[in-house]
């Protein structure tokens, strides 16, 4: 069964709090958020407001599975997880 843009939305703020909070993620948590990111776009479950944030999330997680060190990547996008995660719960 698919999951509805809520539900997405939902996971999506869910890994950003989780690394912000824990200060730490995986490669496989990153590529999720890219799939869940893909998805919404495509399926214009994104509005104009929200598809910027998703973009620069998106980018960050481009860029956390290429980091050296994913954990440092997560620590130096401490503020910016933040911002999106109200970002996405207040533009949702």
């Amino acid at each position: 069964m698919p999951l509805n843009a809520e539900h997405q939305m939902n996971i999506l703020k869910d890994i950003l709090s989780n690394h912000q909070s824990d200060c730490c993620g995986t490669v496989a948590e990153c590529e999720q958020v890219e799939r869940l990111i893909q998805s919404m776009l495509a399926k214009g479950y994104a509005s104009t407001d929200v598809q910027a944030t998703l973009q620069n999330v998106y980018k960050y997680t481009q860029d956390a599975k290429s980091a050296a060190h994913l954990d440092e990547h997560i620590q130096t996008n401490q503020q910016n997880l933040s911002q999106w995660v109200q970002e996405l719960s207040t533009l949702s």
